[in-house]
Formats: C-alpha cells, structure tokens, sequence
C-alpha cells in the first residue's frame, strides 16, 4: 500500500488527471443510468394506456408525427427514438412518421391529413412553423374551408427537441433533464388535455402568408441575438460580446415606420365539443314546409359601423408583435395581441444588459416601452429599408406587413398540471 501511495505521490499530475477522469467518467455512467430510470417510468406509465381495452368496432387510434432529423444539431432523430418513440408504439397509437427534411411535401401531408386523429410535431421552433406552413398551404390551395374548419380542431401535441422551443414553456413545466422535458411532453399527448392558442397570420407582398404561434420581431436586439452563435469560442460571454459588437454601428439605431391597428375584440363563448343530434326526417319536412308557406319578415340591413383604425409614428431600438400563449388565460373576455414598441433612446450598456434577458425572453416588454392590445395592425416601413424579421425564431425579410389575430385556432397538448395552474391563476 505505501509503495502504491509513494507512486502516486511522485506522479502527481498523472494522478489529478486519473482521479478527474474517473470522477468525469462516474457522473457521465451516473447520468446515463438516471435516464434510463425516467425512460423506463415513462414507458410503464405508456403501458397503462396501451394496457386499456377498445371495442373491436373501433379503430385504432392515427398519429401521424413530423419529425425534423436537422433539430438539435442533428441530434432529434436519436432522441426521438430513444425518448418519445417506445412511449408512443406503447401507448397503443397507430403511429407514421413523417420526416420534414425535403420541400414539395404539401401533397404528401394533404393524404395523411385526411386520415389522422392527432399531429405530433418533434423539432423546434422552426419546425412548429415549417409544419403549420405546410399544411395551411395544402389547405389553402386544395380544401374546401369545411375540411379546413376540421383541420384547426385535430389537436396537435409538441414534443420539444430543438434549440429553441418557446412553446414548452407554456405547454410543460421547466425541467432542467433533457430527457425528462422530452418524456413529459410525449406522456403529456397520452393523457389528452389540451388548451388552445392563437395564431397570427402575418402577411406580406407575397400571396402566401407566414404562420407564427409567438410572433414578431424587428430590430436592434434580434439582429445581434442571430450574431450570437459566431461568437462560441467566448464561451459564456458570448451574448454579450455580440450585443457589445453591434453597438458599434451608428447609434442609437432607430427603426422608424407607420403602424395602424384596430384594438381587441370580444371573444365569443366557446362552441360545444360535440354538435347536436340531427333531428328526425319528419321533424326537418315540417320545418321545411313551414319556412315554405310563412317565409320570415325580410330584414332591414342595419348600418355597418367603419373599424376604428388608430394611427401611429414610430421610432424604435426593437418592436414585437406576440400572441398571448406566452401568458396564457383561459377565462380572458377579449381577444388580443401585444404589440410593444421599444424607446429609441437606449444607451450602449443598458442595450448589452437587456440583449442578455431578451436571449432568455425575447418578446419581454421593457419599462417606458409604448404597449399596445390589438387583434389587427399594418406596419408599414419607410422606403428603403432594409433588414430582417424574426418569425418564430426564423429570418425573413423586412417588408411591409399586415399581421392579423386568428384567436383560438389550434388546439394543442399540454401537461395537465400546467392547465390547472392556468385556471387556478386565473381564478386568483
């Protein structure tokens, strides 16, 4: 034993690096077996629900999940399969799965969409958008609006494996374990509770529109938030150093246009999930033949009041248009999106500053910005200028936009005890 102490004394350096090693190593061996406990708790509580009997009459039930092999750097096609796959062929689910790494799919999507009782989406932000894009353009272009009514309720489940993937945010609770946040979000599709989440229809020179469940940006912030990423060998100072950077542009940079926008609207009580018996052949007859021999009084069409348009001049470091699924409440009146308009007066060091917590919450509304509510708004930018958006974390050119509020429009998944804070907040 001394002679083994002696040798490890006289080479100390070679020891500090084994005890690193195998300490690393330990914890690398310890996580991985952590994991494999939470796989094989999610895939036992998957069974219960592939464990429960269904009528012979009736079939199974159709998923049909987008996945995006590209997320994570490559890596969500391993984490969907070593996570989320085995917990959804347990389930007991008819599962096909889609890959949304080529173009041209709006065709393929229309088949499927036909026959599918659930979307699962599995990817990021950009795949939420590439997805919803798709099927709106198959929509648009090839159904009639009573299959685009049927398409808004199929309800869609998220299950997060991209870099950025605000959605989870609302839809799980925090979790610091990859994949833990990937298992609740698949067990979270399982127990069927879902809320619904507005959209907003964003739509600019083209004909098509842009699809966003979080919203818009233009300005200062985000054109250094996409700089982030060149500056990795800064480590941990990275966001700053980006920000630190573009402040060496003119400044302040002042993002000028027009925006006119009509305020929230009313929202309507929610429709009943399921529609009322048809009544009988004999009762429709007698309907018929009444309306027949004592049509209804005509109407006298009353006056259609002009929308109350407001205008406004702005001049800005950074505005955001955002949907409300952020802060979602689902016992709101009114129906509405935030538009915040960022003071252009922002010296270099509160710029940095705040780049850093927009990173972490990029449609956040700092104090003494100009905030607006409104189901609608046109931006209209000064001639020549340039720059980018950012749509749901993906880049589009800087154009003249009309943005419009589609309340309520999908339906997606969440973790139940996410829904029930949501009521209990609102409660309070």
């Amino acid at each position: 034993a001394m002679k083994v102490l002696t040798t490890l004394r006289n080479h100390w350096k070679k020891t500090t690096f084994g005890v690193c090693l195998l300490s690393w190593g330990g914890n690398w061996l310890y996580g991985k077996h952590c994991d494999n406990l939470l796989r094989r708790a999610a895939c036992q509580e998957a069974q219960t629900f592939g464990n429960q009997l269904i009528p012979s009459s009736m079939p199974l039930k159709k998923a049909t999940v987008f996945l995006n092999p590209a997320a994570c750097k490559g890596k969500a096609r391993n984490l969907f399969e070593k996570n989320a796959a085995p917990i959804l062929h347990l389930s007991g689910l008819d599962v096909t799965v889609v890959k949304t790494d080529y173009e041209g799919q709006a065709k393929k999507l229309l088949e499927l969409m036909e026959n599918t009782d659930l979307i699962i989406i599995a990817g990021g932000d950009g795949t939420v958008q590439e997805v919803l894009q798709e099927l709106s353009d198959a929509n648009a272009n090839l159904l009639s609006s009573c299959v685009q009514a049927a398409f808004s309720k199929i309800p869609i489940g998220f299950i997060p494996l991209g870099k950025t993937c605000t959605l989870s945010h609302t839809l799980y609770p925090e979790s610091t374990n990859q994949v833990q946040h990937i298992t609740n979000a698949t067990l979270a599709i399982l127990k069927g509770e879902t809320v619904p989440l507005d959209v907003l229809q964003i739509k600019g020179e083209k004909e098509q529109p842009v699809f966003a469940v979080t919203g818009l940006r233009w300005g200062c912030y985000r054109d250094a938030g996409v700089k982030v990423s060149k500056y990795w060998y800064l480590g941990p100072l990275k966001t700053k150093a980006a920000h630190f950077f573009s402040t060496f542009k003119e400044w302040p940079q002042k993002h000028q246009a027009a925006l006119t926008y009509l305020g929230p609207t009313e929202r309507p009580p929610e429709e009943p999930e399921e529609r009322p018996s048809r009544p009988p052949l004999y009762v429709r007859l007698y309907r018929r033949l009444r309306l027949y021999w004592s049509p209804p009084p005509k109407e006298i069409p009353q006056e259609v009041t002009p929308e109350d348009w407001e205008e406004l001049k702005l001049s800005t470091v950074e505005l955001s248009i955002a949907t409300r699924n952020r802060q979602l409440d689902l016992t709101r009146t009114e129906d509405f999106m935030d538009i915040c308009i960022e003071a252009d007066a922002v010296s270099k060091g509160q710029f940095v500053n705040r780049g850093s917590q927009k990173m972490r919450d990029p449609h956040m509304c700092p104090e003494g910005s100009q905030c607006i509510q409104a189901s609608r708004c046109i931006l209209q930018l000064l001639e020549g200028t340039e720059g980018s958006f950012g749509i749901d974390n993906e880049e589009y050119e800087a154009m003249p936009v009309e943005v419009k509020l589609l309340p309520r429009k999908l339906r997606f998944f969440c973790d139940p005890r996410m829904r029930e804070q949501m009521l209990h907040a609102a409660v309070q």
